[in-house]
């Protein structure tokens, strides 16, 4: 491994997969792989062991998985990049696998030289999308369905999906306990809700949670 070469760490939990992917690497000019995790949690705690300065990573994986560990990763070693490898190619993965801080994103039917290209564009600084998902990125994100609920409708419902009753509700929000069933009923209607599950289903799904006092995601 000469000393300009690129350090790579490879990370899936598939050892069949990093062997074949840590031969593509030995192959390759100016590239080299300098370890191998089979998770998130390893793959961090490699870091200042191995140094890479690139981190080739799945997305699904036992524990925190890809999308949680690029995070980890970035700010355990900031200069680090993280090319995520995957077999899913919707434009939501991709989406969050570049929010959360990757700078690459291949699919794994990719051939040999498209990860290689990959590995040298990110050390280069730069971003790398695999042709294939171009189209799909596109496309623009699908509508919030909860764009159609009144502001105070989006209140109860959070407060239902965190356990509290109608009862509790009104006196949180300095309402009457019949205008809250009213705003109950009224995005039940409009989202098409039957039981209690159903709400805190939506509510976890379009991320109404998030971003809670730890006090009120834990009720």
């Amino acid at each position: 491994m000469g000393d300009d070469a690129i350090r790579v760490l490879l990370v899936d939990d598939h050892r069949v997969l990093r062997t074949g992917l840590r031969l593509i690497l030995e192959r390759a000019d100016g590239v080299a792989c300098v370890g191998e995790a089979s998770s998130a949690e390893e793959a961090v705690r490699a870091l200042d062991r191995v140094a890479p300065d690139v981190v080739v990573m799945d997305v699904e994986m036992p524990g925190m998985g890809g999308i949680a560990g690029i995070a980890e990763i970035r700010e355990r070693a900031p200069v680090t990049r993280v090319v995520i490898l995957s077999m899913h190619g919707a434009a939501e993965d991709v989406r969050s696998a570049f929010a959360n801080g990757a700078e690459g994103y291949l699919l794994k039917t990719a051939a040999d030289e498209e990860l290689v290209d990959a590995i040298r564009a990110v050390a280069q600084g730069e971003r790398y999308l695999h042709p294939a998902l171009g189209a799909t990125l596109a496309q623009p994100p699908p509508p919030d369905p909860l764009d159609i609920l009144t502001e105070r409708e989006r209140e109860v419902l959070t407060l239902l999906a965190l356990g509290y009753g109608n009862q509790e509700i009104a006196s949180r929000l300095h309402l009457s306990p019949r205008t809250v069933e009213t705003h109950r009923a009224n995005f039940m209607t409009k989202l098409r809700l039957t039981t209690r599950a159903d709400i805190v289903r939506v509510a976890l799904e379009t991320g109404l949670l998030s971003g809670l006092p730890a006090d009120e995601a834990s009720r």
